[in-house]
């Protein structure tokens, strides 16, 4: 087997690893298992460990391994697997980013589900696993910010996940080195809307000044009627 066959085999491994553990993949786990096992185009030690994490997930109760996926990459920003998330935020420019990406999809002839994101990293990597492997490499080198970024917030939270994207950013040519990771706000408050106005909080007209609010005063302006418009 050539070197190229055996790193798209290694990325759709990767690809499938990261995927929501529904009955379809748990039941492919143990093919998955055996593929990383035998293609030899990781470091052994880090086989290991993602062999570990498929027979972890297919040993598990299915609900735990559901409800362990969605917890760590469903919950916070810092995991999240839609890429862009990472570098434009909700704004437009992820919009135009997500159509580039999926043009150079359909240019090579592949062609996304209705309810998949272009920048999926599962998705990322089945599109990297249809490239020569010089190609691929180049590719995934242009997220290793983005990746390098996931995997820290996930060995932060001692995730097994975290040798996924280990994996990952070894296959396009990187070292992974967890760098410190800030905290996260809250769930809520991360998701939260931005203020409608300045200095106002849900809680009425108020104006955070160190820990302590201040009342703000609301001034009313009289509108002049029609009549005393003509007259002015």
């Amino acid at each position: 087997m050539d070197r190229d066959h055996r790193h798209r085999r290694m990325l759709r491994a990767l690809s499938a690893l990261l995927q929501y553990p529904d009955a379809r993949l748990r039941s492919a786990l143990p093919e998955i298992a055996a593929a990383l096992d035998g293609e030899r185009a990781l470091p052994r030690s880090r086989s290991a460990e993602l062999v570990a994490l498929a027979q972890r997930i297919a040993a598990a109760d299915p609900y735990d391994a559901e409800a362990d996926y969605v917890d760590t990459f469903d919950r916070g920003r810092a995991t999240s697997l839609q890429v862009f998330e990472h570098v434009h935020g909700d704004s437009r420019e992820r919009g135009a980013a997500l159509v580039d990406l999926r043009t150079t999809y359909e240019r090579a002839g592949l062609r996304l589900a209705p309810d998949e994101m272009p920048d999926h990293l599962p998705v990322i990597l089945q599109f990297a696993s249809t490239q020569p492997e010089r190609t691929a490499r180049e590719f995934l080198g242009e997220l290793l910010h983005v990746l390098r970024s996931i995997f820290s917030a996930l060995v932060a939270r001692q995730s097994p996940y975290a040798s996924v994207l280990a994996a990952t950013i070894e296959a396009a040519g990187g070292s992974a080195e967890a760098a410190p990771v800030a905290a996260e706000p809250a769930l809520d408050d991360a998701w939260a809307e931005p203020p409608a106005f300045d200095g106002c909080s849900v809680q009425g007209q108020a104006r955070t000044r160190g820990l302590t609010r201040e009342p703000q005063p609301i001034q009313f302006v009289r509108k002049p009627s029609l009549s005393e418009g003509v007259k002015a």
